[in-house]
This record gives structure tokens, sequence and C-alpha cells, in this order.
């Protein structure tokens, strides 16, 4: 008898373990980043930029591991997921009015974290078309970061990089475009 009311019990808060991976603790404002190329700055029929995550106007990064810290009491979170990512052509961009004026094939988007020089890939996107926003896969999972990347990722100590083979029009037409990835992120405690 006392069997038949404890199991329920006991299978239910095992249940509610199994799939446990923490409740969100901060869930981010769009985390946008203005990146820009040149047609010139192409090198090996590949177009790069990068830039710190923490240089855009009011370090929106910042913002959301702070809000993520004081939801956890001063901790740090102890991972982070990146729930979506978008590519987007700016309008004032010159000589091309779509990504594909711009890249062909796999474009990476990629956080490369100061000292370590270790690259993490955040998402990627085939052949994208238009001017956007485009949606790219995520790829990115803050375990497999080494704990001093991870510190260095938490305090914003990054460079976000665009990187993508050239459109073969991109390297001839002296284009200068503007790009903005956006980062939706969430703490986990």
């Amino acid at each position: 008898m006392l069997l038949s009311r404890v199991l329920p019990l006991l299978l239910c808060a095992t249940l509610s373990l199994i799939g446990c991976g923490g409740d969100p603790v901060s869930y981010s404002a769009p985390v946008g980043i203005n990146l820009k190329a040149k047609s010139s700055d192409t090198t090996n029929g590949t177009v790069t930029t990068q830039k710190g995550i923490s240089t855009e106007s009011g370090n929106p990064y910042k913002v959301f591991v702070d809000e993520a810290r004081q939801g956890l009491d001063g901790k740090s979170p102890s991972r982070v997921e990146l729930t979506t990512l978008t590519l987007t052509l700016g309008a004032g961009s010159v000589g091309a009015a779509s990504l594909a004026e711009v890249f062909t094939g796999r474009v990476d988007v990629l956080f490369l974290t100061e000292e370590s020089n270790n690259t993490y890939v955040a998402g990627h996107v085939e052949n994208p078309t238009g001017s956007g926003p485009v949606a790219l896969v995520v790829d990115f999972d803050s375990e497999a970061m080494p704990d001093a990347d991870y510190t260095r990722f938490l305090d914003g100590k990054f460079n976000v990089v665009l990187r993508g083979p050239a459109a073969a029009s991109f390297t001839t037409k002296g284009a200068d475009v503007d790009f903005q990835s956006t980062f939706a992120f969430t703490a986990f405690e």
C-alpha cells in the first residue's frame, strides 16, 4: 500500500530531474554588432571582417551578462545558449543590394576569444540571399569552451568574426558594405 503511494511521487521526482537543464536566468534583448567590409579587403577569395562584442553603443552584451549575474546573486551563469542569430546587409551598403552579391557558399559567424585566440563557430548559413535578416543555423555551445575562454566570453573579451567566400562580382565592384549580426542569448544557473 505504501509503495503504491510513494512510487508515483518517486517517479515524478525522477522525471523532473532527468530533463533538468536548469531554468533560464536571463534572456537578452537582441545583441547587435555592426560590421563593415570592402571589396578591396577580400583576401584569397574570402570576405572577413571582425569587431569586439563590447564595442557597440551601450554595450548590450555586457548588459545581458550583468542582468544574468544579478539574477544569480552575483554569480556567473554556468552556461549561455545562443538561441537565435541573424545576418542583415545594411541599407547604407554600396555596390551590393543582396547578401548573394557579397557571399557564395558557407558563411560563418565566429567568436574569437582574446588572449587564447581560440575560435568558436556561433552559426552558419549556406548561400545567403536577399538583404535579410537571414537566420543562421546556431552551432555555438558554451559548455565546449575551456574555463578560461568561458570566463573571457562572459567578460565580453571576444571578437565577432564574419567570414565567407566572396561572390565573384563582389571583388570587382569596389563595394563597401555594412552588416549587422544580431544575437539572442539565454543564461542558465
